[in-house]
């Protein structure tokens, strides 16, 4: 499978350690733009891989700071198992077995190809990855009664230790940084449209948490690292009748009420992306 999306994110202030929502200076604009694209191989009929290598844009405004920049991210390899051998959509639940959903199991690697404050940059406006890798174990459970579905998305992540002598373009003595352990998970509500022709309209409502421990440096707790975050976002996919074809829209938005978040920007991101099955 091939697949393409282009992300547009927004950045409207973000939440101190304590949870308050903080406003950007006036006069602020901050922007990201993101080009993602993927390629997945079916290894046999229960697995396949996947490879991700993003391309980003900054370009921001902040307190009489102008900063452009572009280049990779952090690309991801990722593995998953299907936990089942035959289709777990149905059209009416007749018994237990019919609620059965469908269930992936994978695990995945981050890699720092992406600029990071490790780097020679001049500030945070410029990188564009978090210089770290990551060891992601990954579970998808989907269940599709038709029209109706549900799927739950976990993912708990461990960044890997790393020797840092530079941030932000100085050097500083030398010492090991490890970012705190991550975990994500979701729950989606979605609802599908037969057309005419037999191609299908999906709508999709999502809310999201992400949370990542306080790092440490040398061993000791960094205290003033550590985020966490809730999301909520709408999504419309088309798909052609064979599915072989899916064209998707997203919109993601960060609420900026006190206490949604910690340590983290908010922003609003809009996606839009294309995906190609091979026969």
């Amino acid at each position: 499978m091939y697949d393409i999306s282009i992300g547009y994110e927004q950045y409207h202030g973000f939440w101190n350690k304590e949870g308050e929502h903080i406003n950007d200076p006036p006069g602020s604009d901050l922007n990201q733009l993101r080009i993602t694209p993927g390629y997945a191989l079916r290894i046999n009929p229960n697995w396949q891989a996947s490879f991700i290598l993003p391309y980003v844009w900054n370009d921001n405004q902040y307190a009489g700071l102008s900063s452009k920049t572009n280049g990779l991210g952090d690309a991801t390899l990722g593995f998953w198992y299907e936990n089942f051998d035959d289709i777990k959509c149905v059209y009416a639940v007749n018994s237990l077995e019919d609620l059965t959903p469908a269930a992936y199991f994978g695990a995945s690697l981050t890699i720092p190809t992406g600029v990071s404050p490790y780097d020679d940059v001049k500030n945070s406006f410029d990188i564009t990855g978090r210089g770290f890798y990551r060891l992601d174990a990954n579970m998808l459970m989907d269940k599709t009664v038709f029209p109706w579905g549900l799927t739950l998305n976990l993912s708990y992540g461990i960044y890997l230790e790393r020797d840092v002598n530079q941030e932000y373009g100085s050097f500083v003595d030398p010492y090991k940084r490890q970012l705190g352990n991550r975990f994500s998970g979701s729950l989606a509500f979605s609802y599908s449209v037969t057309l005419e022709e037999l191609d299908t309209l999906t709508y999709t409502l999502t809310y999201a948490n992400l949370k990542e421990d306080e790092a440490s440096i040398n061993g000791a707790t960094d205290t003033t690292s550590g985020f966490e975050t809730q999301s909520v976002s709408l999504a419309l996919a088309y798909s052609t009748m064979a599915k072989d074809w899916i064209v998707r829209m997203s919109f993601n938005h960060l609420p900026t009420n006190d206490g949604l978040g910690s340590n983290f920007p908010a922003t609003d991101t809009f996606t839009l992306g294309v995906s190609y099955v091979i026969p």
